[in-house]
């Protein structure tokens, strides 16, 4: 059962972070490992009507990129489109999640 206090009040504009995006960006920020990252950079197209906008896209080190998706809960309709674009696009696609005070990132598909 969902009560009110659960469910979000609105969307927030394009472009603008929630908290918990806000959280990871800092985190991204003071990564050795990155060296560029962009809210809401990149918009995948899917099928026809059907695109995705990621949270964050992460250039490593490497110059490997990486998309990121930072969610605190997935409905089923964000899952199946983040692994939709995981089959189609040869990049690292990963979720983060923050749970109790730490982050947890985990790669979706079988890339990396």
């Amino acid at each position: 059962m969902m009560r009110f206090k659960d469910t979000a009040l609105g969307r927030l504009k394009y472009g603008q972070m929630n908290r918990t995006e806000a959280k990871y960006a800092d985190k991204l920020a003071f990564d050795p490992e990155v060296v560029w990252f962009k809210f809401e950079g990149i918009r995948f197209r899917l099928a026809d009507n059907t695109n995705w906008t990621p949270d964050f896209a992460v250039m490593k080190k490497d110059r490997t990129l990486e998309i990121h998706e930072v969610k605190g809960f997935m409905r089923d309709a964000s899952n199946v489109r983040m692994k939709v674009a995981a089959e189609m696009f040869p990049f690292i696609f990963k979720i983060a999640r923050l749970k109790a005070g730490q982050w947890t990132v985990d790669t979706v598909g079988n890339k990396e």
